[in-house]
């Protein structure tokens, strides 16, 4: 679906365009990642996710994919937690602009209120303002913009290569409680 909305995202480099994320390449993969406004640091396990990132990206980029994360935090905030998680991606801010909430992973306080959101393609039990995703887009060549896929949930693992090793192990992923073993890279002892 062609992007008709004209998003302007916070970037180091000054304010930016949805265009002009894909730096010159014809496909740009987004990582909502969970960090609002008024939040200390990034969701850990879209923090785990990013862990991922920086390997794939010099291959990506050699296959004419651009990938970037995008949260509502301030960019002030987004450029000090990626500096103490050590990321080199690119990762930019959607503060003032609904991308976010138009690409059904950020949710108003009055959806959230409802006791259900409208999240992973259909009604969501659990509430939140902030949920995952991965989301693709299409630049063509007169320079318009399209929304070509969207996954959420358990969709975005994958991106986590490390589930994918633990898969292979005898005691697989060994979680109790869904991602709740997940730590900030940073924070296992």
């Amino acid at each position: 679906m062609r992007v008709e909305k004209e998003y302007v995202f916070d970037t180091p480099d000054g304010p930016r365009a949805l265009a002009d994320l894909f730096d010159g390449r014809s496909q740009l993969l987004v990582q909502h990642f969970m960090f609002a406004p008024g939040w200390k640091e990034g969701c850990p396990s879209c923090s785990y996710m990013a862990d991922h990132t920086d390997g794939m990206n010099k291959h990506l980029a050699h296959h004419d994919v651009t990938m970037i994360a995008v949260s509502r935090a301030p960019l002030a905030d987004i450029e000090r937690y990626r500096r103490r998680m050590g990321w080199q991606f690119r990762w930019v801010s959607s503060n003032g602009n609904p991308f976010n909430y138009d690409f059904r992973v950020s949710f108003t306080p009055e959806e959230v209120a409802t006791g259900h959101i409208d999240y992973n393609f259909g009604e969501w039990r659990e509430t939140g303002e902030e949920w995952p995703g991965l989301s693709a887009f299409y630049n063509d060549e007169a320079g318009d913009v399209f929304h070509t896929y969207s996954t959420f949930g358990r969709g975005v693992e994958v991106m986590m290569g490390t589930y994918a090793m633990l898969d292979l192990m005898p005691n697989g992923r060994n979680e109790a409680e869904g991602m709740d073993w997940v730590r900030r890279h940073d924070r296992y002892e």
